[in-house]
This record gives C-alpha cells, structure tokens and sequence, in this order.
C-alpha cells in the first residue's frame, strides 16, 4: 500500500554565511524537519543542496506554500516560484512570539549580522542591525576558534569554567584578536581569554547594535550564537535579564517564514523548488541605463531560457513591464 502524501509549509532563510530550510507538518503547525547547507558565496548551489536534501527525506510531502528570507531571498523565491519574501525583522519576530508569545525583546547574532528587535503587543515596532563589523558574529567567533585551537562549539562550556574573564577589546575584530594574542603571549589561561571575548562581544553589542534601546525581559536570543553559553551568561548578567534561548535559535529566520507561508490565505503560485534539481539555472546581470540609478539588474535563467528579473529599484523588468523575451538595456 502506498504511503499517504502529506501537505508541509516550507520556510527558507538565505543567508551569507549558511541556507536554512524549515518544514511545518501544514496540519499541525508542528516543526517537522530543519535542513542546512553552507552557502560558500553561491546561495543557488546551496538553495540546490537544501533542496535535494528535502526530497531524500521527505519524498512524499507536497509544499502548500513557502516563503523566503534573509539577504538572498529575493533570489530564493525567484527560484521556487513564491510571491511570500520577507525582510528577517518579520520572520525573528514571528519565531520569537510562537516560542514565547509575551516576549518583548530578540537578540540575534547569526553568521555574518546582528540585530536586536524591540516588540510589543506581539508586533516588532523597533529594531536596529549591525552589518559593517563581523566583530562577535559567528564567523568571527569560528576564526577565532580556530586560532586558538579549540571547536566553536566548546567555547561556551570553556567560558563557563573562567572566574577571571581577560580583560579583551570588542571594538572590531581586529582590536580583539590583538588582545587575544597578547593575552596568549603572557600565559593567560585559555577559559579566561575565551570567557573575556564573550564578555567583550557582548558589551559591544549593547553599546553599538542595542545603543539607545530598552532591553525588557522577556528576552528570546536567535541566532547560531545563541549555542555559545558564554554569550548567553553575559547577557544576562550584563543586561540583568533572564535571557532564554529559543530551541530553534539555529534556524529561527527560516521557522518564522514558513509560519509566514502557513498565515497567507491567497492563493499561491505553484511551487517550482524541485526544478532545481532537473533543470540548469545560471544568473546573470546588467547594468541598466534608463535613469541615474544605474541598476544593477539581475536575470535568472532556466534551461537557458529567461524567466525573472530583480534588484531594479524602479520595477521596470521585475513587474513585467518589460517581457523576459525581449528586455532593452
């Protein structure tokens, strides 16, 4: 007998660093599976391999609707063919609230940003976002790690063993790795250095990306750093609130999406995600001359024909004003 299909919402969180893909049972609302793939710089091959991953374990699932977010998610829902793109402000929400729906601050630091989102009465009505300095991101703290040759995943349990933080710059990453490799240099213990960087990381946080905003309790902490327990125990002795960490901290932005996709009544476009794995897709660009803008204008093909425009500001390709069968520079 063969097995039931069964209907899931689809959430995808294209970011610089890694491509996140949550699916929702659309039924029970319930979390049914997380997918990850590195990005590596090519957000197509990583929207390929998450995808692929999807039908190896859920092969006969059918998506009743998706949604896109993150940097790359205009690209994304290019690709599978959905009119659901939100920006990360609104997905962090919608997963903090669902976890926690009294919450009324999120702090999230993922791979390559970081944001705090002030909320109230279940509705995101302030937030700020640090994209210049990688300084306490994941990234930064994988270099680091690595530096000092221990797993990014340890140095949580390893700042929990330090009484003595080090004394550590968190002004930019250069300033902290310098403090860092004098501190190496003058026989400082390895838990106190690593305890000193997330009290650094965390104290440039509230000066920078939280400057000038109320942090209230409660507070969710998103994001893949929320994995490190040092940051998390100076979040909570710095701001003096409990700080809890969302259990799907790793993958928040693509959750909120597909309880995006799961909140959308009007029909959807068919969903075309599993082209990617039959037919050949290329981008490629152009430089639009119509007005000062200057557009940098981007078209994705399939199976070398042109199906989509976007990133032009004034809408002329992307709303169809131009047909994809003959677009005029």
């Amino acid at each position: 007998m063969a097995s039931k299909l069964s209907e899931i919402f689809l959430g995808i969180d294209v970011g610089s660093v890694s491509t996140k893909m949550v699916v929702l049972d659309a039924e029970s609302l319930s979390l049914l599976d997380h997918l990850y793939a590195r990005t590596h710089g090519d957000p197509l091959a990583s929207m390929r391999a998450a995808m692929f991953r999807l039908t190896e374990r859920h092969p006969l699932s059918v998506v009743r609707s998706a949604a896109t977010t993150g940097s790359g998610r205009t690209l994304a829902a290019r690709l599978i063919n959905t009119n659901i793109i939100k920006n990360e402000i609104t997905t962090h929400t919608l997963a903090a609230i669902k976890i926690m729906p009294e919450a009324r601050t999120v702090v999230e630091i993922g791979g390559q940003d970081s944001k705090i989102i002030i909320i109230r009465d279940g509705m995101a009505v302030d937030f700020a976002m640090n994209t210049v300095c990688a300084a306490g991101t994941g990234s930064f703290l994988d270099q680091q790690s690595g530096r000092l040759g221990i797993k990014v995943e340890d140095m949580g349990e390893i700042a929990l063993s330090s009484d003595n933080p080090a004394s550590i710059s968190g002004r930019c990453t250069v300033f902290a790795e310098t403090d860092m490799i004098h501190k190496q240099q003058i026989g400082t213990p390895m838990n106190d250095i690593v305890a000193g960087l997330c009290r650094s990381l965390v104290r440039n946080y509230l000066a920078s990306v939280a400057r000038g905003k109320t942090i209230t309790p409660p507070v969710v902490f998103q994001g893949g750093v929320a994995a490190n327990k040092g940051i998390v125990r100076e979040f909570g002795e710095q701001t003096g609130c409990e700080v809890h960490v969302s259990p799907y901290y790793g993958v928040a932005g693509a959750y909120g999406a597909a309880l995006l996709a799961s909140m959308v009544s009007t029909v959807q476009p068919e969903f075309q995600g599993l082209e990617l794995l039959k037919k050949e897709h290329r981008i490629n660009s152009f430089v639009c001359k119509k007005c000062g803008e200057s557009c940098s204008v981007l078209m994705l093909y399939r199976d070398g024909k042109l199906i989509s425009f976007w990133n032009d500001r004034c809408g002329r390709y992307s709303s169809g004003e131009v047909s994809a069968g003959g677009y005029q520079v």
